[in-house]
Order: structure tokens, then C-alpha cells, then sequence
């Protein structure tokens, strides 16, 4: 049976549960619930308490409703109703001041309007095992999270993930993690989250290294666009892009108005974006221009990330369609050109996915690795490649949580545990060592070195240079 365990953070005392070599803390509020007047306001600290405060449930998460691409997600992420959504979980195997071990902090996806923290993909139960701290964290989404409003601090979310980051510089050590040995990690939109404070000069300092699986950054970030798509939010819906007239609203009427902004063709509208302060440009330019924290970065995507699963029947794509996907990614004529030679035998609908998953992650991953080794800056990739290589599959792997639940959904029957050992090793190496070992060497302009996960696990030079060729070449002149 699970026993209470306390700890006392600068808050107030929070009560836990010990459970074989992981101490679980659910739930912690990092700042006031955002409610009425702190709905669209820059994260407030949390009031201090003095009883024990129950931390043995999971809190409130800001997910109203799952996120759907073509059916229901593979992770299992539960929406908790409750307004106190900034909240974390705290995973640790010595529960207590002075054990000084490493901590990972976990960012969860979900394309910036859905996630939980809350996911049994989640637990860190594998990491404590093995000495690491792990911390997941809520944030604000959607609308209430990123859409500018001209009487509310911008990029509100990740105003969040820098709070929580605040929050355990003050407190991990009484959890037993070293707050100089921290770790930002996450997947889909949590890698982008990554990448993001990265290039956001108020957050560094607050972490030493940096993983980004599949990461996604908004295809273009400048703050004009962000006011467009305000102003789009209006001419749809007549309602004011301004906190003063969405401070009311339900949950569903705001879910209502994120539907009228959407469109297929948008991309990842509701997204972090380059307001000139808090993100001074556009997350890619940060990591070209050497602006981005210089942490060691551990990056890498899967092989089809959206492309149809095996025994889907899709809709084939004309090519044209594959080639506005591509251009509205900022691909230019001749790299357009290219890209689609090179995947001219495939199957129209997988041609379709492959350009999706290379668009939105393998391209712009591959671009940043470059930008990286230019700068000769510690980075390694990796290639995952096992299976159906789907979006979000290589989770488990890495948290090392094959028999949580779903994950043979997603896996199919047998996943290799072998495959899980490695990956979560190289994982737990990079969090504790800041380098993920010898056997994988870092991403450098000379061999582009990249870690192939599979069920042998392979290190490969330049195992995508068509596909980094057409990504990272500059567009020609006019």
C-alpha cells in the first residue's frame, strides 16, 4: 500500500504518496488558479499555505477536451475539470533536502490547445528509479494561452512554463533535486515548448540542457501574424480580440471561438510567436543567429510522424496539394521541385503524410541541428525509426513505460523492452551527464552524426542529407 510522505517547499508543506522507489507529489499549484481578472494575466505567484496540502491526486489540467488529428490521440490524457490548472507533479526517489540529483522537467504536447499532464505516459516513476527528479507541468492553452490580445501580456503559456521553471529553482530541493541540475524537456508542441525558451532570454538560467523530442514551432512566427490571426478571431465571430470581452466566457464558448479560428490550412495558429520582449524573434532565427541559449540539446524526431498508419485507407493527395503544404512551410520553388522527385514513387496519400511530418518536424529539426553545429554547439540527433514511427510512439521508450496504459495501441503487441532499456539510458545520461554516452556521438558539420533508434539501435553520418539538403538550403533570390 502506498504511505503518506510530506515535504516543505516555500509555499507550505505538501503531503504525497511513497510507493516502491518513487515518491509522487500530484497537483502542486506553481502560481494562482487564472481565474477572472488572472484569466489572460502573467502567472501569479500562489498564496502560501499552512496544513498539509493533499498532493496525491492529480490536479486540474487546462485540456477541456482531447486533441484530435483524424481520431482520438494515442496517449491516454485525461481533462481534470477545476480552475487551478497551473499545477506540476513531482516524481522523485529521495524525497527529501540535500540529495542534490538531477531533474528532468516535462512539457507536455498537444499542438498548444490540448495535453495533460495528467497522461499515465507521464510518470516518472522510470526516472526516479534510476536517479533523476521528473517534473510535468500544466500550462494555459488555446486561446487563453497564446492568442494575442491588445490588453494582455502576450505569449501567456509560455509566461507559465518559465513560472513553473521559477518554481523549481525555489523548491526541487526539497524534493531532492538540485535546482543548478535542471533539464526542460518535451514532445510535439513540449519539444517546441523547448525550443522556445531556448530562444527566450527571461528563461535562461533556469535549466542547463535541453530535449526536444519531435519538437513543433509555428511555421511562422512573426507578431504581424499573430495580430492577424486576432483579427481573423473578430471578422469570424464579432467577438473583440481583448481579455475584457473573452474574461467571461465558458470554457466551451471559448473552445466555440478556437473552432472559428481554425483552419486546415493554418497550421499551429494558437502557438508562441516572436512579440519583439519576451520572444525577441522567431524561434529558428534564435538558433541561427547564435541568440538561443547555447545548453546541450538532445533533438530528434520519428520516420512518419504523420504519415497514415498501416491499414488505413486515406485519401490520396494530388501532388499540387503536396506541393502547397510544402511552400506554405517556406519550402521555395526549387526545393519544392525537389522534394517531391524524391518522393515521386511513393504513395500519393503517404506522400502526403511524409511531407506533413517533414514540414512540421524532421525539416525544421534538421535546420536547427545545422544551425547548432555551425555555432559548434554540444547537439545530438536522433532518427526514430522503429515500427510505424508514428507521431508520439517514441514516449514510452524514452519514460521507459511499456506497460502504461495504450502504449500497445500505439506499438502493437511486444514492443521491445530492449529498445525502451536504450533509449531511456541515453535519456537518463544526457539528464544526468549532459551527454547521452559514447556510444552516440554528437551532431557535427563534418559527420552529422545520427542516432537511429530501432530494434538494433545504430549511429549513421548523414543518414537524411537529401531531406537536410532540401531543408536547410536558402531559397533563391528573386
Amino acid at each position: 500500500m502506498p504511505q503518506s510522505v510530506l515535504a516543505v517547499t516555500s509555499q507550505g508543506p505538501v503531503l504525497g504518496t511513497w510507493q516502491h522507489t518513487t515518491a509522487r507529489f500530484l497537483g502542486i499549484p506553481y502560481a494562482e488558479a487564472p481565474v477572472g481578472d488572472l484569466r489572460f494575466a502573467a502567472p501569479v505567484p500562489v498564496e502560501p499555505w499552512t496544513e498539509p496540502l493533499d498532493a496525491t491526486r492529480y490536479g486540474p489540467t487546462a485540456q477541456r477536451r482531447p486533441f484530435i488529428v483524424d481520431g482520438p490521440t494515442t496517449i491516454p490524457e485525461p481533462s481534470i475539470p477545476g480552475d487551478a490548472v497551473l499545477n506540476l507533479n513531482v516524481f522523485t526517489p529521495v524525497p527529501q533536502p540535500g540529495a542534490d540529483l538531477p531533474v528532468l522537467v516535462w512539457i507536455h504536447g498537444g499542438g498548444y490547445v490540448a495535453g495533460s499532464a495528467a497522461s499515465p505516459w507521464y510518470d516518472g516513476s522510470a526516472f526516479a528509479r534510476d536517479g533523476i527528479v521528473l517534473v510535468s507541468i500544466g500550462y494555459r492553452l488555446g486561446i487563453e494561452g497564446f492568442l494575442h490580445l491588445d490588453d494582455a501580456p502576450d505569449n501567456r503559456g509560455v509566461l507559465d512554463w518559465i513560472a513553473a521553471l521559477t518554481w523549481v529553482r525555489d523548491n526541487i530541493d526539497a524534493f531532492g533535486g538540485d535546482p543548478a541540475k535542471v533539464t526542460v524537456a518535451g514532445q510535439s508542441a513540449g519539444g517546441g515548448a523547448t525550443q522556445t525558451l531556448m530562444a527566450t532570454p527571461s528563461a535562461h538560467g533556469l535549466f542547463r540542457a535541453a530535449i526536444s523530442e519531435s519538437g513543433a514551432v509555428k511555421s511562422s512566427q512573426h507578431r504581424r501574424d499573430a495580430l492577424a490571426d486576432s483579427a481573423r478571431l473578430t471578422e469570424r465571430t464579432g467577438v473583440p480580440a481583448l481579455a475584457s470581452a473573452l474574461r467571461d466566457l465558458t470554457a466551451d464558448e471559448l473552445l466555440a471561438l478556437q473552432d472559428a479560428l481554425a483552419t486546415p490550412e493554418a497550421g499551429l495558429t494558437l502557438a508562441p510567436f516572436a512579440d519583439g520582449e519576451l520572444i525577441p524573434v522567431p524561434v529558428p532565427d534564435a538558433f541561427a543567429d547564435g541568440s538561443a541559449a547555447d545548453v546541450p540539446l538532445l533533438l530528434g524526431f520519428t520516420r512518419g510522424e504523420f504519415n497514415p498508419p498501416p491499414g488505413s485507407t486515406p485519401t490520396p493527395a494530388p501532388v499540387e496539394a503536396v506541393r502547397a503544404v510544402l511552400a506554405g512551410h517556406g519550402l521555395g520553388p526549387d526545393a519544392v521541385t525537389e522534394y517531391t522527385a524524391l518522393h515521386a514513387e511513393s504513395d500519393p496519400a503517404q506522400r502526403m503524410g511524409q511531407a506533413l511530418t517533414d514540414a512540421i518536424f524532421r525539416g525544421p529539426s534538421l535546420a536547427l541541428a545545422e544551425s547548432r553545429a555551425h555555432h559548434e554547439l554540444p547537439t545530438w540527433l536522433y532518427h526514430f525509426t522503429w515500427g510505424s514511427a508514428a507521431h508520439c510512439i517514441e514516449i514510452p521508450f524514452a519514460f521507459d513505460l511499456l506497460d502504461a496504459e495504450r502504449v500497445t495501441a500505439a506499438t502493437g503487441p511486444h514492443p521491445p523492452q530492449s529498445l525502451a532499456d536504450a533509449m531511456h539510458a541515453a535519456w537518463v545520461a544526457f539528464v544526468r551527464d549532459l551527454d547521452p554516452g559514447p556510444q552516440w556521438p554528437r551532431y557535427t558539420n563534418k559527420r552529422r552524426t545520427t542516432m537511429t533508434w530501432d530494434t538494433t539501435p545504430q549511429t549513421l553520418d548523414d543518414p537524411l542529407s537529401a531531406e537536410r539538403r532540401i531543408w536547410t538550403t536558402p531559397p533563391a533570390g528573386p
